[in-house]
C-alpha cells in the first residue's frame, strides 16, 4: 500500500500522544499529506491543532489504514467505535502495549486485517526500534504497509509469530528506561566520588550515548568492544568484575528486570 494509497483513502489515528505523535511527525515529514490524516484525541496537544490534520471530524468509512496509540486501559471504550471498518479492507496497526491479537479480535471482530508493532521512545527522535507481526488476516502487502509507516521513526524488525512480543516489550519497549536509570546511576556515582552534579550528568550522557552509538556502528560485537577498553588487572577491568558477578551483577539483575516486565505486561493483557 503507497503513500499515495493512503492519501487518497486516509489515515485514522486513534490517541495521538508521545508515540501516536512521533509517528505522525515520521508520516508527515516523508510526505504524507497533512489533510489526508484523521487524529482522533480528547486532548490535542498544541502541536497537533498546528500541523492542518483533521482532527476530531467526521471520519472516512473505510480508511485505508487506522493507527491504534491509546493506552491498554482505554481500548475497551475506544475501539468499538471503529469497529465498522474492521469489516472492510483498512488495515489495523496497534502500537499499544498488553493486549494481544485475540484481544483486538474480540473487539473488532475476527476479520480484522492487524498488525501489532512495538515501538520505542527514541522513535520521538528517529531512532527508535519498532518489532512488528500480523495477524493471520495481514497480508504481505499489509506488513509492508506497517514497516513503511514504522521506518518514519527508526528501524523495523518483524518478528515470527506474537508470542515472541513479550520479550520485545521487556527489552527495546520499555529499555529506554533501563537506560535512563543507568545514566541516573553513573552520574549519582560521579558526585559520590566528588564530581559536580552537573558535570557527572553530563558525562554519564555523553558517556552512554557515546558508546551505544558505538555499538551500533561497529561491527565487532558488544563483547569484543568490551574487552577492547579493558586492560588485565585494570580500572576497568576491577569495575566490570562486579557488573559481571554472576549472581549479584548486571547480567542476572537484568535478567530479573525483564521477566517482571513480562509478568506485568501479561496481566495487562487478560
Amino acid at each position: 500500500m503507497s503513500f499515495e494509497t493512503i492519501s487518497k483513502r486516509g489515515l485514522v489515528i486513534l490517541g495521538c500522544g508521545r508515540m501516536g505523535g512521533a509517528i505522525l511527525q515520521g508520516l508527515l515529514s516523508g510526505g504524507l499529506p497533512a489533510h489526508s490524516v484523521h487524529v482522533i484525541d480528547p486532548h490535542p496537544s498544541d502541536w497537533l491543532k498546528s500541523t492542518n490534520v483533521q482532527l476530531n471530524g467526521t471520519l472516512p468509512d473505510s480508511p485505508a489504514v487506522v493507527l491504534v496509540a491509546v493506552k491498554p486501559q482505554m481500548m475497551a471504550d475506544a475501539l468499538p467505535q471503529l469497529e465498522a471498518m474492521a469489516k472492510g479492507d483498512t488495515l489495523f496497526l496497534t502500537v499499544a502495549a498488553g493486549i494481544t491479537m485475540a484481544g483486538y479480535e474480540r473487539m473488532l471482530g475476527d476479520q480484522t486485517r492487524l498488525v501489532r508493532a512495538m515501538p520505542n521512545t527514541p522513535a520521538a527522535i528517529g531512532r527508535g526500534v519498532t518489532a512488528i507481526v500480523g495477524n493471520p488476516n495481514a497480508t504481505p502487502e499489509d506488513l509492508e504497509t506497517a514497516d513503511a509507516l514504522m521506518q518514519g521513526v527508526g528501524q523495523v524488525v518483524r518478528l515470527e509469530a506474537e508470542d515472541q512480543m513479550d520479550a520485545v516489550i521487556g527489552v527495546s519497549g520499555s529499555g529506554p528506561a533501563y537506560v535512563f536509570h543507568l545514566i541516573e546511576a553513573m552520574a549519582a556515582a560521579g558526585e559520590a566520588e566528588g564530581l559536580s552534579a552537573d558535570l557527572a550528568l553530563q558525562l554519564a550522557k555523553a558517556t552512554v550515548g557515546g558508546a551505544g552509538q558505538l555499538a551500533e556502528d561497529s561491527p565487532e560485537t558488544p563483547a569484543t568492544l568490551r574487552e577492547n577498553v579493558t586492560s588485565p588487572g585494570g580500572t576497568t577491568a576491577a569495575a566490570l568484575e562486579v557488573l559481571m558477578d554472576p549472581e549479584t551483577g548486571l547480567r542476572p539483575l537484568m535478567r530479573r528486570a525483564v521477566a517482571a516486565n513480562i509478568a506485568r505486561n501479561r496481566e495487562l493483557g487478560k
